[in-house]
């Protein structure tokens, strides 16, 4: 299928043909083992170290490529065609580390990012807990000071790269007198702190290969210095850093996904001919039907995709309701294509660990991921008629 590049700079369209072809030559061929053995991805993430592409939202004086929305969901689509587990661990990455851009100190600057921009460091989010579920603002994951230094108590949920990344943004009710609810803080918390506990790995439908795990923080000692920002002054994080970034990552992910499950669709009508009317399946009027359809959704949804990224790039203050849509969008896209592509592929897509079933299976975690499809909804009425978002 031909990508549409009017709008791009000449930098994105780089970066872009620098993925796709780290991507079928390292990411892709790994695919299926990744999936099938719920393998964390560790060969996609260091050809993407080497490449210099972890370093993609870090400043440019900071040896990064100072990049934004547009760039991140421009290249993990071409991931997540190839490796959606790949492409959720890299994206989880590019999350963590606009959180520690929005808010470093020249020490975090030092310690995080110039090392993150040469290859060297990956970190990740951890956000959610069972408790709270979808509202990933209310964690009760609590931290007391002592001697100069925060003691952290905790279980975080569904931490993508867990075990693997080399620091983990974790978020925490704030602490101290005077606070309400929804006000937290947020940490950067160095692999192997004292007090880290990795529980099991979580075995799921599909995203199998993103090592996502619980991390149970039991009196983590950590200095000061770990804090991004203020303490308590991080929701304004959520619909600024969090949620963009997010959103947009999430929704390019599973663009990928529903552009992998279009082009094995038509592939097979193309080339799949039954012997007693000699023609291939693409001869079927139905069939053509359905496949424009299904062409369709993925086009109107990367469209949404980029205008809402492009928006944001820009600060426009209208971006809102377009990102809580493209993630929105593309989750629903996602599951119908790929159901679809499971109708039209017939029995060799019904058959275990087909690349089409497994393109179904990680649709489906596209419903599930906070924000969730009906969350979303409710925030793009509510920002749409001026409402508060919480």
């Amino acid at each position: 299928m031909v990508q549409v590049d009017s709008g791009l700079s000449s930098k994105l369209i780089e970066l872009r043909k620098q993925v796709e072809q780290l991507t079928e030559t390292e990411i892709a061929p790994m695919a299926s083992r990744v999936d099938e053995e719920c393998l964390w991805p560790e060969h996609s993430m260091k050809a993407l170290a080497r490449a210099g592409l972890l370093g993609l939202h870090v400043p440019t004086s900071l040896g990064g490529h100072g990049q934004g929305l547009l760039a991140l969901s421009l290249l993990t689509e071409v991931i997540g065609k190839a490796c959606p587990s790949s492409a959720l661990c890299f994206a989880m990455h590019c999350v963590g580390t606009a959180v520690i851009v929005s808010k470093a100190t020249p020490l975090q600057q030092q310690k995080y990012l110039r090392p993150i921009a040469r290859g060297e460091h990956i970190t990740t989010l951890a956000l959610s807990e069972v408790g709270t579920g979808i509202h990933l603002y209310l964690p009760e994951t609590h931290l007391t000071e002592e001697d100069g230094h925060f003691i952290v108590n905790g279980t975080k949920q569904f931490v993508t790269n867990g075990g693997h990344a080399d620091s983990y943004v974790v978020s925490t009710a704030a602490s101290g007198t005077g606070t309400e609810i929804g006000d937290f803080s947020c940490l950067v918390l160095d692999r192997d702190t004292p007090g880290m506990e990795w529980q099991a790995l979580w075995k799921g439908f599909g995203m199998r290969g993103n090592s996502s795990r619980a991390l149970k923080l039991n009196n983590v000692r950590v200095p000061k210095e770990s804090l991004l920002g203020e303490e308590g002054d991080h929701v304004w994080y959520v619909f600024e850093v969090i949620v963009p970034y997010f959103l947009t990552a999430m929704a390019a992910t599973y663009l990928g996904v529903a552009q992998s499950a279009l082009e094995a669709t038509g592939q097979h009508l193309k080339t799949r001919k039954h012997s007693y009317f000699e023609e291939p399946l693409a001869n079927v009027a139905t069939l053509q039907n359905l496949y424009g359809e299904m062409w369709l959704s993925v086009v109107k949804t990367r469209s949404l995709i980029r205008k809402a990224a492009s928006l944001a790039d820009q600060g426009d203050p209208d971006a809102l309701p377009y990102l809580f849509a493209s993630k929105a969008d593309a989750g629903e896209t996602a599951v119908k294509v790929t159901n679809d592509a499971m109708t039209l592929c017939g029995g060799r897509a019904y058959q275990e660990n087909s690349r089409v079933a497994q393109m179904l299976r990680d649709a489906r975690a596209s419903h599930v991921m906070s924000p969730t499809t009906d969350l979303l909804r409710s925030w793009i009425g509510k920002s749409l008629l001026g409402l508060p978002l919480l």
